[in-house]
Formats: C-alpha cells, sequence, structure tokens
C-alpha cells in the first residue's frame, strides 16, 4: 500500500477560517489549519524554510499515527470485556454439559442398572448366550458338537488298527510309505551285504594267495623284527636280523633273529639267544630239529620259536616252554607285545642259568614257580582279550583286568631275573 500522502494547500483568505479536511483515496487534504503554540512555533522557526513543510508533514503523519494507536487501545479492552464474558457463558455450558454426560454415563454405565452391565451380563454371565454356546460347542456327550465331530475325525485317523494313521505306518501294508521305505531299507542292506560278501571273499582270496607266496613270510618277519627291537631296548640287549647270513654251520642261514644279552647280566660272556619265525606248520620233530640246528648255527644258548596263530602248535598260545626251548605265538592282524616281551625274557632267563655254576644260589623251585606264574598271567591275560572282544558291556573291567595282569607279569618276571643276576649286579 502506498503511504498516504498529505497537501497543504496555499490560503485563500487572510481572515482565520475553520480548517478543511478532505481524504481523496489515499491523500489526505488539510485547508487552512493553523496551530497557536509558541514553543511549537520557535521549534518550526528554527528550521529552513524549505525543511518546514516535511516537518510539518511528519508532525502530522506521527500525530495521527498516536491517535490510531489509541483507538487500538479502546478496542482491545473492548475486545477483553467480551472475551470475559465469553469465558462466564463458556463455564455455565461446560457445567451443563458436564451434568448432561454425567446422567448420560450414569445411564450407560452405572454398576447395576447401566445399560452396558445390563448388556454384558446378558452376552458374558454365568448363564449369558457366549456360556450357553460353548457349553453346546465343547459338550463330549453331543455328537454334533465341535468336540464330538473332532473326537470322530481323530479317531478316523489314529484310534485302532483300521486308523489311516495305523495304514500308512503299517509296514506290511502295500502301498503305505513304510513299506517302500522297507522296501528301500532292505535292497540297500542286499547291497551292502553283497558287497561286504565280495569284499570278504576278494580279502579271503588275497591272504590265500599271500599264504602260498613267500610275502606273508616276509611281512611276519618285519613285524617281529619291529616287536624284538622294542623289546631288546627295553632288556638292553641287541638284536639283529640274521636270515639272510651264514652262521657257524656250513650254508646254513637257519636263526631269523639273533639276541645278545647285556653282558653285565653274563658276567662278561658272550650269551645269544636264537629266534625263528615260523609262517608254516610244522611237526614237533620238525621244530625241535629246526631250533636244535638253529641254537648251533649261531652259537646261541637258549632258541625261541614264534608262530602265527593258524601255524602253532596246539597249547603254546600265547607262549610256553617244551623240550629245552621257548615257543610264542603273534598274531599279525593283532600282535601282543607283552607276550612277546615275556617270552623272551624267559627264554633270557634260561640262557643266563647256563652261566651259573654254583647251583646253591639259585632258588630252583621260586624260579619254576615264577615261570608257571608268567604263563598263568598270560594265559588270564588271553582270555580277558578274548573277552573284551565280544563283551563290550564290561570292556572297562576287563581293561583294567589287563593293566593289573600285565603288571603281575612284570612282577613275576622281575622274581626270576632276581634270582639269576649276577653278585654285585
Amino acid at each position: 500500500m502506498e503511504t498516504a500522502q498529505i497537501v497543504a494547500l496555499p490560503v485563500a483568505h487572510a481572515h482565520p477560517l475553520r480548517p478543511s479536511v478532505r481524504v481523496d483515496e489515499e491523500t489526505i487534504v488539510v485547508e487552512q489549519i493553523r496551530v497557536a503554540d509558541r514553543s511549537l512555533a520557535a521549534f518550526v522557526a528554527q528550521r529552513p524554510a524549505d525543511d518546514r513543510p516535511e516537518l510539518i508533514e511528519r508532525a502530522l503523519r506521527v500525530g495521527l499515527h498516536a491517535l490510531q494507536d489509541a483507538g487500538t487501545s479502546l478496542d482491545v479492552d473492548l475486545v477483553r470485556r467480551e472475551f470475559d464474558g465469553l469465558l462466564e457463558r463458556s463455564a455455565n455450558v461446560s457445567e451443563r454439559a458436564a451434568h448432561e454426560l454425567d446422567q448420560v454415563l450414569r445411564q450407560n454405565f452405572g454398576d447395576q442398572d447401566g445399560r452396558l452391565p445390563r448388556t454384558l451380563e446378558k452376552f458374558l454371565g454365568d448363564r449369558g448366550q457366549l456360556n450357553r454356546f460353548v457349553s453346546e460347542l465343547f459338550d463330549e456327550t453331543k455328537r454334533d458338537s465341535a468336540i464330538g465331530r473332532m473326537r470322530a475325525l481323530l479317531g478316523t485317523y489314529f484310534d485302532g488298527d483300521a486308523s489311516r494313521l495305523a495304514q500308512l505306518l503299517d509296514p506290511t501294508r502295500l502301498g503305505s510309505p513304510m513299506h517302500q521305505f522297507r522296501t528301500e531299507i532292505n535292497q540297500g542292506f542286499e547291497k551292502l551285504n553283497d558287497r561286504l560278501t565280495a569284499i570278504e571273499a576278494a580279502q579271503g582270496a588275497r591272504a590265500a594267495e599271500r599264504a602260498k607266496s613267500s610275502a606273508k613270510g616276509a611281512d611276519f618277519e618285519d613285524l617281529l623284527e619291529s616287536m624284538l627291537g622294542e623289546t631288546a631296548r627295553g632288556l638292553g640287549d641287541l638284536v639283529e636280523r640274521t636270515g639272510s647270513l651264514s652262521g657257524d654251520v656250513i650254508r646254513s642261514k637257519k636263526g631269523d633273529f639273533l639276541l645278545m644279552l647285556d653282558p653285565q647280566w653274563c658276567q662278561g660272556a658272550d650269551i645269544r639267544v636264537v629266534i625263528e619265525a615260523k609262517n608254516r606248520r610244522l611237526s614237533w620233530r620238525e621244530i625241535r630239529e629246526e631250533l636244535d640246528d638253529a641254537k648251533r648255527n649261531r652259537g646261541a644258548a637258549m632258541a625261541i620259536a614264534i608262530f602265527a596263530p593258524e601255524h602253532a602248535p596246539a597249547g603254546i598260545e600265547p607262549f610256553d616252554a617244551r623240550y629245552g626251548h621257548v615257543f610264542c605265538v603273534v598274531d599279525p592282524d593283532d600282535p601282543d607285545q607283552a607276550a612277546l616281551t615275556a617270552a623272551v625274557k624267559l627264554a633270557r632267563l634260561y640262557a643266563l642259568a647256563t652261566l651259573v655254576r654254583d647251583e646253591e644260589r639259585i632258588d630252583v623251585t621260586r624260579l619254576l614257580a615264577a615261570t608257571t606264574a608268567i604263563k598263568a598271567e598270560l594265559d588270564a591275560l588271553r582270555r580277558l582279550k578274548v573277552q573284551l572282544t565280544s563283551i563290550r558291556s564290561t570292556a572297562g573291567e576287563v581293561a583294567l583286568g589287563l593293566d593289573r595282569l600285565k603288571e603281575q607279569v612284570l612282577l613275576r618276571v622281575a622274581e626270576a631275573e632276581a634270582q639269576l643276576q649276577p653278585p654285585g649286579g
């Protein structure tokens, strides 16, 4: 909006007249205005003549704005009075509305006489429509109730041998899932059985072919070399594989292994134990002759014959002493280091006994008793191992028995060695 302009027109008459004020749209026209005020006249007189019209226009403008603001204050007081009246009327209306609302709430939500409690009691009370509906829906005595229908439906699927579930789970019923599963399992086991049979047949054929060749004997001797080496290290002895070396007898290579005893046990003498690995069945006469020949060929004081289980004579498992020789059985599939060690120690005892000249220093009874006890302990050890293989439920007890018997074997051997230990040894 453009600023209102105040225009002072020239004085038309010399005699005083009343001022004339006219408003043309946005312009205020003032004619013949006179202000009688000495201080204001002096204030205006101090200004240059050219600035006086602008000063007068500004003064008029400021005065009008002040009067306008004063009118606005009067309007605000009027509005305040009207607003206070409105608040009073509103308070009266609110009080009446609150009273009417309280009456409506009491009518609809009263504890006993309200419409809502009566309606809820009608539908949700002990004798309400919902209770009667639920009772009828789950009444077990009615066949058309939900429980009755569910019972009939579930009975069709789960009750008795003629139920749907029984038919689905019957492996003998043709077309049932379990019958198909059973058929697949049987076919799988048949294929597995055929494969196992083929594997066993192949293994048997390979074992039979290997038994006919010299490779099996070489494998057996390799196993014995490892086991004898472990036993010799524990005793302080030396063991040598001599099956390919000639001995004292011309053109004789009898004696597969040679055990040379620790000189500390032999009073400086050269005491040897010859060992024969047997992977074929021989008669007792043939066995004794081969062991005697091996002793002569290797200059040994004692001989040991070690058999595989399928070639061992009856009654020597796990080891035994007969005809002046020691016999032992080692299973290549389940080698028992304890039995082999006991047999070697027994042969050492017999070999060391050849050095003793003073028989009074040897308690022969105790020596034989220790030897017999060793064999008995190893027999019990073998029986326990058989039980351990067949009875898995008692594996813990059998394992404890094995440990205990091994300790007894070593104790018996130590007692026997004590009888042959050289003086001051």
